[in-house]
């Protein structure tokens, strides 16, 4: 896999034609308060290109049908579009086998079928869950229903000041009593990308699995699962510039075979009788109901679009320079406090002003067409460990430019003459 570190270094790689690629993006075209938008808000949900919205219309007027077992023209182009989606995600992220790719609503509900089947199975009294301060809270609140449920303990590796996990501390919390690490692999706040691959092999070579939310990892880096070797890895759609409500859970096959299902119903069993059913193989047992099949094969269409570009380095190598033209603009201006200043970090930029809270902040920046989030971004543990309630938060993907980034800089510039600093 290409960590940005190795991006950085290695030979100069060729640009992404950056207008090119806005092209494929329609809702980029409007403008927000009279003004051209400047979408920045790419962490909480990602933009889609053409080429997905085409496919879902395709989908709802030529094939719109249930999936499975339907013998009709239909039903069956209906499943080859759906399983041809679950193909295409394993081959995006190198996953062993079909069977390792589970759809679901999105990385939220990977997490909470991993915390109630795999949780409920293997983590007891006394047992310890392992998660770090910098987790998204769908990846904090899971563990800590399982827990309280079940009498185990929750243990938190803390966050350096510069937005780096404790790799010192995260090796002496796991134990013989480590049931499971739960570790995010790209801080949606602090943008820190994990060194995930070290500290899954730390944690193997005391046999304790690991799961890994890729949320923000797998629209802005290659993720490779073999190479990775984690145990569970979850993901949403919607971030990956796919289609809102769905989203995957990759699991090693061992795992998912023996863990029990997650809901019931129909579609995930292979037979029913009022006193007992038997249910599917993986990963059918773990899809109950009819699934969001356009979302899928939407998704589908975003990955593939992805692998249009030959690859994540000239991705890397833009967002990298939005980032650094961003970290430079927000430096040069007084009274800005910048957080997550580690060297391998994604594109987003966390930080708080002197002169206004970011609530305001994000609101005046708005009315210059300017989309940023603002609030603790479902990360108040992290908050609280940096001494501040909320952040306003600029994320950028590879269809931003740098003169967007300017234009970012200036109205932040703007907004301190605005609220009298």
């Amino acid at each position: 896999m290409s960590t940005l570190e190795e991006v950085r270094a290695s030979s100069p790689v060729a640009p992404i034609d950056v207008e090119r690629v806005r092209a494929d993006f329609p809702l980029l075209e409007r403008s927000v308060h009279g003004k051209p938008l400047v979408y920045l808000d790419n962490a909480a949900s990602a933009q889609k290109p053409r080429v997905v919205l085409e496919r879902l219309q395709r989908f709802y007027t030529e094939i719109n049908s249930n999936v499975h077992r339907g013998v009709h023209a239909l039903s069956q182009a209906a499943t080859e579009a759906y399983e041809g989606a679950r193909e295409t995600v394993r081959r995006f992220l190198n996953a062993g086998d079909v069977s390792e790719i589970v759809f679901v609503r999105g990385a939220t509900e990977a997490i909470n079928l991993v915390a109630s089947s795999f949780g409920r199975q293997h983590v007891g009294a006394g047992d310890e869950v392992l998660i770090t301060t910098m987790e998204h809270h769908s990846n904090i609140v899971p563990w800590q229903l399982l827990c309280e449920s079940v009498g185990a303990h929750l243990t938190v590796v803390p966050v350096t000041d510069s937005g780096q996990l404790d790799l010192e501390a995260y090796g002496n919390l796991l134990t013989e009593r480590t049931k499971l690490v739960a570790l995010v692999h790209v801080s949606n706040t602090l943008g820190t990308v994990n060194p995930v691959k070290g500290m899954v092999a730390l944690a193997h070579e005391r046999d304790i699995p690991v799961l890994l939310d890729g949320a923000q990892a797998v629209p802005h880096m290659k993720v490779d699962l073999q190479e990775l070797d984690c145990d569970f890895y979850a993901l949403s759609s919607h971030k990956a510039f796919g289609p809102m409500g769905t989203g995957v859970l990759y699991g090693k096959h061992k795992w998912l075979e023996s863990m029990p299902p997650y809901q019931g119903g129909g579609e995930m069993i292979l037979s029913v009788q009022l006193d007992k059913s038997t249910f599917r193989e993986p990963p059918g047992k773990f899809e109950a109901g009819t699934p969001s099949v356009a979302a899928a094969v939407g998704f589908a269409a975003a990955l593939e679009y992805l692998e249009g570009f030959g690859g994540f380095d000239g991705i890397i190598a833009h967002e990298t320079s939005l980032l650094a033209r961003a970290t430079h603009g927000l430096q040069q201006i007084g009274g800005v406090r910048l957080f997550g200043t580690s060297t391998c970090k994604a594109a987003v930029l966390s930080f708080v002003t002197d002169w206004a809270h970011p609530h305001d902040l994000g609101t005046f920046l708005d009315q210059e067409g300017i989309a940023v989030r603002t609030g603790h971004h479902c990360t108040q543990p992290l908050m609280k460990r940096f001494g501040v309630p909320a952040t306003t938060r600029a994320s950028f993907a590879f269809y931003n430019s740098l003169e967007e980034v300017d234009t970012f800089v200036r109205a932040l510039e703007a907004s301190r003459e605005f609220f009298g600093a």
